[in-house]
């Protein structure tokens, strides 16, 4: 047996076991990222992310589900890979900004620090978000998936589809808070429309600049947060004429800031990032 060290951060409660791969090595990371996320049985998280070196950028985040399956980006998870190299001193003591490269490419991250010179918020250029229908991917063959119908039970849902690394699927609800997330989660998840799975967000309409979302993640369930999920979302109120170019969302464990000025334009999440403890785990 041998001893992994870990530290144990979230990003608006969007948890994940991070592993800092210039002191650690992990061999088996899907199995690794199974056994820690376990909440009962392990540390408790939506999944593990590695922190490691790379010539392609200042440092390089791989992510990985509860399930162990493998991610291409978090928004939450991304910013908080971005205060672990700064405050832990992986790269140069308090740059005004960072470029961390993941399974979407490189992503630049404007730091905001707090009075004791610690990363507390994170402006991130999430990309410019996707639309192809194809290219999401999902078997819909449309240059935009706009309020498509798709049947899931007992409800016809009206779907929009975006990509913003991963692929999203937005539904727009009356009463978030009391919906049924788990039950239609999981078979939109596994619909036959996504080749990849896809992920949920069932978002209300506060006003034109305000929405509530909770979140369905392929291969973690339903998570507090998930950045990828509110840039997203912001896209898709544009796209439905329900809400501005500049959001605030709020998700079960926090709020971020989501702004998107229209087709081939970059989108731009702002929100927080915390450490939360350190320990080890044997493996």
């Amino acid at each position: 047996m041998s001893e992994i060290q870990f530290t144990k951060m979230h990003g608006c409660g969007n948890d994940y076991v991070y592993v800092d791969l210039f002191k650690e090595k992990i061999d088996d990371p899907e199995a690794f990222a199974i056994k820690v996320s376990h909440r009962q049985f392990g540390i408790g998280s939506d999944g593990l992310i590695m922190i490691g070196p790379t010539k392609d950028a200042d440092i390089e985040m791989i992510m990985f589900n509860a399930d162990g399956s493998k991610s291409e980006m978090c928004g939450n998870g991304v910013r908080c890979v971005a205060k672990y190299a700064v405050d832990h001193n992986l790269i140069e003591r308090q740059p005004k900004t960072i470029e961390i490269l993941t399974g979407d490419g490189v992503k630049k991250i404007e730091l905001i620090y707090d009075e004791n010179y610690k990363v507390e918020n994170c402006i991130v250029e999430m990309g410019v978000p996707i639309l192809d229908g194809l290219k999401i991917p999902t078997n819909i063959d449309q240059s935009e998936i706009i309020n498509h119908p798709v049947q899931v039970l007992d409800i016809e849902f009206q779907i929009t589809c975006v990509s913003m690394g991963n692929p999203h699927c937005i539904v727009y609800v009356d009463d978030v808070k009391f919906f049924e997330v788990e039950k239609y989660g999981s078979i939109l998840e596994n619909h036959e429309l996504f080749p990849n799975r896809v992920n949920v967000e069932f978002v209300q309409i506060v006003s034109p600049d305000e929405v509530i979302q909770r979140t369905w993640e392929r291969g973690s369930g339903e998570t507090w947060a998930c950045g990828t999920g509110a840039s997203a979302v912001c896209v898709a109120g544009i796209l439905t004429h329900q809400t501005n170019t500049k959001i605030l969302n709020h998700l079960t464990g926090g709020d971020l800031t989501l702004e998107w000025k229209g087709p081939g334009e970059p989108l731009y999440m702002t929100g927080p990032a915390e450490e939360v403890f350190t320990g080890s785990i044997e493996i």
